[in-house]
């Protein structure tokens, strides 16, 4: 399609002042009208084999699956050689290594060690990415040519990064289908569930989408193969099946100093009456890696009544997610009462903390050159880094010490000349010694000040949303996510609470997501109604009212004052919306020969908006209308287009009113 031709559909919308705006905008407006639940156009469901849900985080990775006949069975993957000494994972980190030549070569522990097992002067060639997600959530521009820096410093596409990492997941997971159904597993038996933090945009989703389409997880005849879903939903999924037994309430087990000792959070599960004997053996063969979900709603779940609600916060290595949730019974469905909440508050942020410490001691520069001139050294000391950092609790008494590699010692001494020692003696850091054993020992304080930064952010955010008048009356607060496992946050969401709510956290607090995100793939219309993160709408004319429009926004055109730049609202952010809710808008194209509109869609976080030019109204997508091959006698072609807001993705389809044939409707955030 031209450009030109695109300027003539969207003129109005693309240039809001009215001297430009003579092409004709090729939209007609009609009356918005919502449609409840238009059921039948709801694509039909594919006859799935098998749920495979991957939880792509920004530090760990892991799938889960289970097969559609027997849904209470949910498998999470084979454990995979490697881990870390004083780390206990059911995941595997997420980074990837590429070769010299820019070549997959592997993920997660087998990446990290074969690249620790490089020779420096080696490593340096090859292409080592830890911790990358967080670009998708804090580009602003992000597109399908956004890059990522290895440690190395080279740049790489984010897309080929995203794809090569799906691509491994997809081998691992049908390889391991194969060996259970004892023959190849066929890709389209699988329905795939890629989980994201509910707070990224539209960009960010469809961007997943992008690299799955790229890695050979799907292929774009058929996009129903994969479903997009929201990390704290998927929370709130897996929470309504916990058994008392499998969950520790916070709000139980506060002994007489106000800590909490739930270090057992990862450990077994305590063996519940005998008659769930059989049961029971499952669930606690860790080796089988299989989890009864029950069938029905969980003990906890059952002590929940019509209307009541509950807070899922979703602490991960990246971001911090909250969502509420109702419950409607009696099918337990949910509806969401406000916008999904959040931030970059994950546990990375105590990385970033630990590394502005180390610049404090041994200055800015030295730790920008190690990080480039030894990049394998420098991950193994964040590796060290993080066993200590899950050592952290309070009350704690005794120092926590953190290994230096000998590469971090000696290059320290040919960059400044002395020792790492006197670095040491010389800084103003008196919480941090030098131990003869080659390691750095922090104060339990020192290590708790590196928390305090990102809790205070999660604390501050909970604060805010608990004054929310929906946010009122709240029965429990479930934490999960990785960083929920941490017991100076667990300690500080207690102290913030007052006992306001429960506080709930699962076993394999990890996984939680992981498991429901397969419950979600299983059943993907369990939560009924979503609230809106954004306002969405277009740029229309409409007649020029005296005294209501802007004299500056009046065009006259064949003798018709129209005011431009005028905000037709699809959806108003935080309203709520129905799954399967459509909204309905009809277009006609500008010239019968036109074989395509584009019409720009704006967003604004506003809840009210007049005209697209206001400000904080952005640009934010486009939606294309393929109309080649509908063409028809009548003389006016209407375009029937439906958008759904009410699922984890924007959708839209279209209709040729005059001949009832579809049209190929998309939406693209992505080239904005």
């Amino acid at each position: 399609m031209t450009t030109k031709e695109e300027n003539i559909i969207t003129d109005e919308m693309a240039n809001p002042s009215p001297a430009k705006s003579i092409g004709d905008p090729g939209i007609t407006p009609l009356s918005p009208t919502h449609i409840q639940n238009d059921t039948d156009q709801v694509p039909p469901q594919m006859p799935f084999v098998v749920v495979v849900a991957i939880d792509f985080g920004t530090t760990s990775s892991g799938y889960a699956y289970a097969f559609t006949k027997e849904p209470e069975c949910i498998h999470t993957m084979r454990r995979w050689e490697g881990g870390d000494p004083g780390v206990s994972n059911q995941k595997t980190p997420t980074t990837i290594l590429l070769t010299p030549d820019r070549r997959f070569h592997s993920f997660g522990y087998a990446a990290r060690d074969f690249y620790h097992d490089l020779d420096p002067s080696e490593s340096k060639q090859w292409l080592y990415l830890e911790k990358f997600k967080m670009k998708l959530h804090t580009t602003s521009n992000l597109s399908i040519h956004t890059d990522l820096q290895a440690a190395n410093g080279k740049r790489v596409k984010a897309l080929d990064i995203f794809a090569y990492a799906l691509a491994f997941f997809k081998e691992q997971a049908l390889k391991e289908l194969s060996d259970q159904t004892g023959g190849e597993f066929d890709n389209k038996d699988v329905r795939w569930v890629i989980t994201v933090p509910a707070i990224w945009k539209m960009p960010a989703k469809q961007f997943m989408r992008e690299a799955a389409y790229k890695s050979g997880l799907i292929s774009r005849d058929n996009p129903e193969q994969l479903i997009i879903a929201l990390e704290p939903e998927a929370a709130s999924i897996y929470c309504r099946k916990l058994r008392l037994h499998q969950m520790v309430d916070l709000s139980n087990h506060t002994n007489q100093n106000g800590i909490t000792p739930v270090d057992n959070i990862s450990s077994t599960m305590t063996q519940a009456s005998p008659s769930h004997a059989n049961k029971e053996h499952v669930r606690r063969n860790r080796q089988s890696r299989t989890f009864l979900v029950e069938n029905v709603i969980g003990e906890l779940w059952s002590e929940l009544e019509e209307g009541d609600r509950y807070v899922v916060v979703d602490c991960g290595g990246g971001t911090v997610d909250l969502t509420v949730h109702q419950i409607r019974l009696p099918e337990g469905h949910l509806k969401e009462l406000y916008k999904a909440s959040g931030g970059p508050y994950g546990s990375l942020g105590i990385d970033y903390e630990f590394e502005k410490l180390l610049c404090q001691i041994f200055g800015q520069d030295f730790i920008d050159q190690f990080k480039i001139k030894r990049p394998a050294a420098w991950v193994d000391l964040m590796i060290a880094f993080e066993s200590r950092k899950r050592a952290a609790a309070p009350g704690r008494s005794n120092p926590l010490n953190i290994n230096l590699p000998f590469s971090f010692i000696d290059y320290y001494k040919k960059f400044r000349g002395h020792s790492v020692e006197h670095a040491l003696r010389k800084s103003n850091v008196d919480f941090v010694k030098w131990s003869s054993q080659g390691m750095l020992r922090m104060s339990p304080d020192a290590m708790n000040s590196l928390f305090k930064p990102t809790i205070d952010h999660i604390i501050q955010h909970l604060h805010e949303l608990f004054e929310k008048p929906e946010v009122s009356d709240i029965k429990f607060l479930f934490l999960v996510g990785g960083f929920a496992e941490s017991l100076l946050l667990q300690q500080a969401v207690q102290n913030m609470l007052q006992e306001r709510s429960r506080i709930i956290i699962p076993h394999d607090v990890g996984l939680t997501i992981l498991k429901g995100a397969v419950l979600f793939g299983l059943d993907p219309s369990i939560i009924k109604i979503r609230r809106s993160p954004l306002t969405y709408g277009v740029g229309v004319l409409n007649r020029f009212v005296e005294g209501k429009h802007p004299p500056e926004k009046l065009l006259v055109k064949d003798g018709t004052r129209w005011c431009t730049d005028v905000f037709d609202t699809f959806i108003a952010a935080d309203q709520s919306v129905a799954l399967g809710e459509n909204v309905k808008r009809s277009y006609t194209p500008a010239k019968p020969s036109q074989q395509v509109i584009v019409i720009h869609i704006y967003c604004s976080e506003k809840e009210t908006v007049g005209f697209i030019s206001e400000s904080g109204v952005k640009k934010c997508g486009s939606l294309r209308l393929d109309v080649s091959g509908t063409e028809s006698a009548a003389p006016r072609r209407e375009i029937q287009t439906l958008m759904q807001f009410g699922d984890t993705e924007i959708r839209a389809m279209a209709v040729d009113v005059s001949t009832g044939r579809t049209v190929k409707a998309s939406i693209d955030f992505l080239s904005h």
